[in-house]
């Protein structure tokens, strides 16, 4: 890394890896770089750097035309001088020294490497040329040519203007590296933290079968693998997360012709099962850690990795082809947190990746024509199949970008992230669906899911300081049941997750009914074809059930590891498991579902323990497959303290014994918890109050009825003095107690209630978080200032 001022970020990194990592198992394919002395040489010819001089001059990046028209005519001029001989000459005995060693006409890929490429401070991916399949010594000196020429595309003048660097202060290398067959096999990309959030408790790795160029590019929907990063070298399988994309085309060798590539399609068989098995996508995830922990050792700070890979289909050998720093978050404030929630959103007209966090306004511009560029309005909505790399001086311009194909980690989601522009991918049908001149709001503030809506959408947006947050002694935690949005909400200043609603994970995750995932055969017809499509890819609906559940659990755990996250366990009721699929078959009609077979009577009931055991299936695989070790279990409904007892040894049974590293909570929402809160002492390990239905309970009312909601209140004596008496038991029985509910957040003096008799922990929806925190300070304030003034009455 040293040598980038003579090499180029990318032939400096490639060196580094071989230097460095290849003792730690790294895998780096073999070749050689041509120096920024070489290109040097080329525009020394004639007056040939005085001409680029002139055609940079006053070059305005928001002049379009302007960009292509002058960009064109200074790669022209480069080719046109050609390599000096004796350039030229060096050039084809490099390329000879590696056929020794490699074999005759071996093939290579030509990349560009320019000086300033692949810091951490700017990326410059994609600018420059990559030039993939060539063989012979003549091509690989016209290709080393057309990648100094790369350096006037319109991408990389319009990112020189933009970022203040001198046209000629960025310096062209190349290298030229032995082509890894991926056209045979697969190929991808690697972030050591999720490109959206930031959070790095996660390594996303996206691939597809052909070269690389194919996802690099956004040119198809890629796989993805989302892997715990802490569990790399700890857990047997730490894979929170697998997606199969469409991955509609390869990228292969070309036979004959000009072209040294071709694009084909992808057979269906293919196109339904990942490019990469868990074994390699493992091996890929420990060589980034790997990299990236080298690459933070020598800059002293942090430093999240941008990766691409490749894997040869004749010998399945793995390679590492390229490694730079990413820059997006590189750059962002740590300390400040800033988010944006949708008023009253409307039905999307389309939805796909969400890239960033922003939301984006305007009338919808569809580009189907490289032609059509220059005509692109400021402030539009570029939606197009997929953008290229030249596309930036357009979508610098964009209010949002939408895509019908790409991954996250494709040139229009890199440079939409870089530009600050919400951009969705991969929607499938943006160019179909949306139509020129119709205004619509783009959105990529709900999680990993974007969305495109018609007409204007209101959005509330807020900018916290997080040094500003004050410091308390009352928990704050959250409550999630989204695993899309857990990585962006791990970032508040929270102390982990106070209740994960597992029903709700089941419903938006997973679909199906757990019994459906274990007897099929007794679904109807109709219902057994839909059970089939859900699970297509997986050995059987059971197997399906518990990796999706699996999934969904993990990815909030480590979204927020190492602080606790604890899991409730599904608390459906029958009416409610009666709407999943496949459910009516296997769902009792009751009068009262409220308080009817739900909760701890639910585990233990003959006719349901085996969909129990499997809930417990995917719980035990996140916390040992994993090795989410911050999971905690919750049990809902617990009426009796002996159903706790069987509902724990029920537990146990299944691999999830209370203590060794497990702790098992209650939920404390019936009166019954309260009355008999030193028996659940002695089973449980603390206590979560549920005050909806603590509320419901106590009161005699049921909480969905409009003709008695003036009596459902929180604020009512019986349930105050309720919730004073669980609070003061478990602190008596040395068991921590907290709250999950909007009401302290809603009501200052409810807070003060809660923060006067000393709860532990108070749970919050993400949006009430940040407001939450400062009326708890103020609680916690007005409880000094009382306590002081107890204390001075005393003395007197």
């Amino acid at each position: 890394m040293d040598d980038v001022a003579l090499v180029g970020g990318k032939a400096a990194s490639l060196g580094e890896l071989l230097r460095a990592l290849t003792g730690a198992g790294v895998r780096v394919p073999s070749g050689f770089a041509v120096t920024a002395r070489a290109y040097d040489a080329v525009l020394d010819q004639g007056q040939l750097r005085a001409q680029l001089g002139e055609l940079m001059r006053g070059l305005d990046a928001g002049d379009t035309a302007a960009v292509v028209h002058r960009g064109a005519a200074a790669r022209a001029a480069i080719m046109s001088a050609g390599l000096p001989a004796s350039i030229d000459q060096e050039l084809r005995a490099a390329y000879r020294d590696l056929e020794a060693r490699l074999g005759a006409g071996v093939d290579v890929a030509v990349r560009s490497s320019a000086t300033a490429e692949d810091s951490p401070e700017a990326s410059f991916a994609g600018q420059q040329a990559s030039l993939l399949n060539i063989r012979g010594e003549q091509a690989v000196a016209r290709a080393c040519l057309e990648c100094f020429a790369s350096l006037f595309t319109d991408r990389a003048i319009t990112y020189r203007i933009l970022h203040g660097f001198d046209h000629f202060a960025v310096r062209g290398a190349v290298v030229v590296q032995q082509m890894v067959r991926a056209d045979l096999g697969s190929a991808g990309v690697i972030f050591t933290l999720d490109p959206e959030s930031g959070n790095d408790r996660v390594v996303l790795i996206s691939g597809a079968w052909g070269l690389g160029e194919a996802v690099v590019a956004g040119r198809v929907d890629p796989d993805e693998f989302l892997v715990f990063k802490p569990g790399i070298d700890r857990a047997p399988r730490p894979i929170l997360r697998r997606r199969i994309g469409d991955k509609q085309t390869r990228i292969v060798y070309a036979r004959t012709g000009a072209h040294t590539t071709r694009t084909v399609p992808v057979a269906v068989a293919d196109r339904q099962r990942l490019c990469l098995d868990d074994a390699d996508a493992l091996q890929l995830a420990r060589w980034a850690v790997a990299i990236e922990e080298h690459y933070s050792a020598r800059a002293g700070r942090r430093t999240p990795m941008d990766i691409e890979w490749a894997r040869d289909g004749r010998s399945g050998q793995l390679y590492i082809v390229q490694a730079r720093p990413e820059t997006v978050h590189a750059r962002r404030d740590m300390t400040t947190i800033e988010r944006c929630a949708l008023v009253d959103a409307p039905e999307p007209l389309v939805s796909g990746l969400a890239i960033g966090q922003g939301v984006g306004e305007g009338p919808v511009r569809v580009i189907e024509d490289l032609e059509e560029l220059p005509s692109f309005p400021e402030g539009a909505v570029l939606v197009t199949d997929m953008t290229e790399p030249d596309w930036v001086p357009v979508m610098r311009k964009a209010a949002a970008v939408v895509t019908n194909r790409g991954g996250r980690t494709c040139h229009a989601a890199i440079v939409s992230r870089e530009l600050g522009i919400p951009c969705v991918v991969g929607t499938g049908q943006g160019t179909a669906v949306l139509g020129d001149g119709e205004r619509v709001t783009v959105s990529c503030c709900e999680g990993t899911i974007g969305t495109v809506l018609p007409g204007h959408v209101d959005v509330r947006r807020e900018r916290v300081q997080l040094d500003e947050v004050p410091a308390l002694r009352t928990g704050v935690m959250l409550i999630l049941a989204d695993p899309d949005r857990a990585l962006t909400h791990a970032a508040l200043p929270v102390q982990g997750v106070g209740l994960a609603r597992q029903e709700f994970i089941v419903a938006n995750h997973v679909s199906l009914h757990p019994l459906a995932a274990l007897h099929p055969e007794q679904l109807d017809a109709p219902t057994r074809a839909a059970v089939d499509a859900l699970c297509r890819g997986y050995a059987n609906p059971e197997e399906y059930f518990v990796d999706r559940l699996t999934s969904g659990v993990a990815t909030i755990a480590a979204a927020f590891y190492p602080r606790p996250v604890i899991v409730r366990l599904g608390d459906f009721k029958s009416n409610e498991y009666a709407r999943l699929l496949g459910g009516a078959a296997f769902e009792p009609a009751e009068e009262n579902p409220m308080i009817g077979l739900r909760g701890a009577s639910r585990y233990v009931h003959p006719q349901f323990r085996e969909a129990f055991a499997l809930e417990c299936r995917a719980l035990r695989r996140a916390r040992e497959e994993i090795g989410l070790d911050n999971i905690r279990l919750m049990v809902p409904f617990c009426r009796t303290a002996d159903e706790g007892r069987a509902v724990v040894a029920a537990l146990a049974e299944h691999g999830l014994a209370r203590g060794d590293g497990l702790e098992i909570w209650v939920m404390c929402e019936l009166p019954s918890n309260v009355a008999a809160i030193d028996e659940f002492a002695e089973i449980f390990d603390g206590f979560s109050i549920g005050s909806n239905d603590l509320t419901q309970l106590v009161l005699g009312v049921d909480r969905g009825s409009a003709l008695l909601a003036h009596l459902f209140s929180e604020r009512d004596t019986a349930v105050r003095r309720t919730i004073e008496a669980a609070i003061r038991g478990a602190h008596a029985h040395g068991r921590p107690i907290g709250l999950c509910g909007q009401g302290p957040s809603d009501d200052p003096e409810f807070a003060r209630f809660l923060v006067a008799l000393g709860i532990d922990t108070i749970s919050l929806n993400p949006d009430a978080v940040l407001p939450g925190i400062q009326i708890i300070a103020d609680a916690e304030a007005a409880r000094a200032s009382a306590g002081d003034a107890a204390a001075d009455q005393e003395g007197r």
